[in-house]
């Protein structure tokens, strides 16, 4: 899923307050935890993730690993936190803004 800058930007102000809803121990990645992100993202599109692992290059592995199981999209990560995010196909909760504002888009030449 690609978002443009703008529909992250948006995004991660909507994260701002949320709570981490799934939490990756020491066992890493397994299939409970990806079903269970999954099921998160079915119920409210737009979750954090809180991970355990020590170190920043396996934290950046582990959550790009998770949205691609879940087919989610990255929206930010600091420190051991990561924000997803994967609309409803039929329903969905969260209307993002257009890809690019009105009035900010490239000067069309003659």
């Amino acid at each position: 899923m690609e978002l443009s800058e703008n529909q992250r930007r948006f995004l991660r102000g909507r994260a701002h307050a949320l709570k981490p809803v799934i939490q990756i121990g020491n066992s890493g990645l397994t299939e409970a935890v990806a079903r269970e992100t999954a099921r998160a993202l079915e119920d409210h599109e737009l979750i954090k993730v809180r991970a355990r692992a020590a170190d920043r290059a396996a934290r950046d592995a582990l959550f790009a690993q998770l949205a691609t199981r879940t087919g989610s999209a990255l929206i930010h990560r600091i420190g051991h936190v990561a924000v997803l995010y994967r609309p409803h196909d039929s329903r969905p909760g969260l209307v993002i803004p257009d890809p690019v504002p009105p009035g900010k888009g490239p000067i069309p030449r003659p």
